[in-house]
């Protein structure tokens, strides 16, 4: 899991937050949690589809940065198969 954020006065004001496996020889990026656009969101990455783009419910950046950290903590065997089975 790679994690970035920049946090102003225990604000979180952008961040990322990306799972990569290592798949046949490579880095390949799983899934990824960001602020880009100026919105909390997923994207899902597969392996022979287009990456599919989901706002989150949550748009207080603290509260879905810690969303993302544990979805991917508790989750990450799960979004690896699911690639993987692509």
């Amino acid at each position: 899991m790679r994690v970035e954020a920049m946090i102003d006065r225990a604000h979180v004001r952008r961040f990322v937050v990306q799972y990569e496996a290592y798949i046949d020889g490579r880095w390949q990026p799983i899934i990824r949690y960001d602020t880009a656009h100026g919105f909390a969101h997923r994207d899902i990455y597969h392996a022979r589809n287009p990456t599919m783009k989901e706002v989150l419910a949550v748009q207080d950046f603290n509260e879905a940065f810690t969303f993302a950290i544990r979805d991917i903590r508790l989750l990450w065997r799960y979004y690896r198969d699911g690639y993987e089975k692509e």
